[in-house]
């Protein structure tokens, strides 16, 4: 079976005073119809892969690929036309925080209409209509009145529902989520993602699910990557990710606060020089 997003060697390179700087070096995986969690510290490249995948990068950034194709398609470094057709409708991303990703002067039913409109050429009848239907899909009770509001005027986990429903409503076969969570409280960070996992699951969609959170992306997600300086160092399923064999994946885990073992001091990531560019965990 085709997956539905294949990746091979992707790299994305940016020119400095000191030389090439590489934020991704060879990155590799396939995406079927599954949720994939992309974890790792700040600074470590998971944005920036999925910026790169979505041709987000601008000059003078580089990126460069053995493989990246969609449903079979190669998508690498398409004119910005053709790449405009796709991002929406066939492939999305919902940004880390949704009051720089919204419009400020635009109601919130407004720009999700105008992003379906722009994919499937429909009406502006039926536009206003599949805005209020996703709205209620991701569990907002009065979309009406969401409809009509401005961004400023929603709370962070509404806003972060607004753009869910805005990326997912030209109904794309894959969809990279960024942080969606991290800005939110606990209680509605579950509600964010049962509604994540309930979509994804209706519609037969690839998640890549992009977080700092280890413990939640082994609860949520069905296979990870984990990510250290700009590649992926190690990939095992979720449910495997607290018995994961890379040091550095350990490091990150045991700086984890557990309440089931207190200890006076937390462990502190001891990195090495090896890590950069040691073959990932698992490969020859």
């Amino acid at each position: 079976m085709t997956p539905l997003l294949s990746v091979q060697n992707l790299r994305v390179g940016f020119p400095t005073r000191s030389g090439l700087f590489q934020a991704v070096r060879g990155v590799s995986f396939d995406l079927g119809r599954e949720r994939l969690g992309v974890v790792g510290e700040s600074g470590s490249g998971k944005s920036m892969t999925g910026r790169a995948i979505l041709g987000l990068v601008r000059p003078p950034g580089r990126v460069t690929a053995d493989r990246l194709d969609l449903d079979g398609e190669p998508i690498l470094n398409l004119p910005e036309s053709r790449m405009r057709r796709l991002r929406g409708a066939r492939i999305s991303m919902v940004m880390q925080d949704p009051k720089f990703s919204l419009n400020p002067v635009m109601t919130v039913g407004r720009q999700i209409a105008e992003g379906y409109r722009l994919h499937t050429g429909t009406s502006r009848a039926q536009a206003r209509a599949k805005a209020l239907e996703m709205l209620a899909a991701v569990q907002i009770h009065d979309p009406e009145r969401v409809f009509d509001a401005y961004p400023h005027e929603v709370s962070g986990g509404m806003g972060q529902r607004v753009m869910i429903a805005m990326m997912l409503a030209p109904d794309p076969q894959v969809l990279i989520a960024d942080e969606p969570t991290s800005a939110l409280d606990v209680s509605v960070r579950n509600e964010v993602l049962r509604i994540l996992d309930r979509l994804v699951s209706a519609r037969g969609m690839g998640l890549i699910f992009i977080s700092h959170d280890l413990n939640l992306v082994a609860q949520f997600c069905d296979r990870v990557l984990i990510m250290y300086a700009g590649r992926v160092v190690e990939e095992l399923p979720a449910r495997d990710l607290h018995a994961a064999k890379h040091p550095y994946t350990q490091g990150l885990l045991d700086s984890l606060p557990r309440l089931d073992r207190p200890v006076e001091r937390l462990a502190t990531l001891q990195r090495q020089a090896g890590w950069r560019d040691a073959p990932e965990e698992g490969t020859p």
